[in-house]
């Protein structure tokens, strides 16, 4: 940097008739004030430029927080359709809907359940963005999968029920050994 204004030569010429030192130093003035100009627009230039790359970026900034708010998961059809996406549906007539929550939650799915009431066994429509299509898909599966576990799967309450009904039997079949021993003498 230094040897850069080391290097630097001005060149500075003047007309007139008669040239005086007040002259000269009138024109160095004029000068060093227009290099100063210069200087300060090239400062404002550069702030100018830093204002627009702030700009940038909180434009972006913007951006990313207005996608945050975008709500995910279960949603209101509204909130679908607003999302300027397709929608497609499915008919599940399964009572079962948290398992499917959870499942929809794993895949991370946009969508919205609506009830259908017309039909007596109640079964419900779940409307999903058509580019989660693949998704989707996979997601019922595994939800196929987990309903079928549950459905194979005894409930714990007819477990107990099992499970108290031997300990009564066994509770009988020693009372009766009890009473057979009292009986007799030794």
């Amino acid at each position: 940097m230094q040897e850069e204004v080391n290097e630097r030569i001005i060149t500075l010429s003047v007309q007139g008739a008669r040239i005086t030192a007040s002259m000269v130093k009138a024109a160095m003035r004029k000068f060093l004030m227009e290099l100063e100009r210069e200087g300060q627009k090239s400062s404002q230039i550069k702030q100018a430029e830093k204002q627009g790359q702030a700009r940038e970026r909180g434009i972006e900034k913007e951006k990313q927080r207005q996608e945050k708010k975008k709500p995910h998961g279960k949603q209101t059809i509204k909130q679908l359709q607003e999302q300027g996406a397709q929608l497609t549906n499915i008919q599940i007539a399964n009572q079962n809907i948290k398992s499917f929550d959870r499942v929809a939650r794993k895949y991370g799915i946009d969508y919205s359940l609506k009830r259908d009431d017309s039909v007596t066994p109640q079964r419900y429509l779940v409307f999903f963005k058509a580019k989660d299509v693949d998704v989707m898909t996979a997601a019922f599966k595994e939800y196929a999968g987990v309903s079928m576990k549950k459905s194979k799967k005894p409930s714990v309450r007819k477990k107990l029920q099992k499970s108290v009904q031997k300990m009564n039997v066994k509770h009988r079949q020693r009372e009766k050994v009890k009473q057979k021993v009292r009986g007799q003498q030794r």
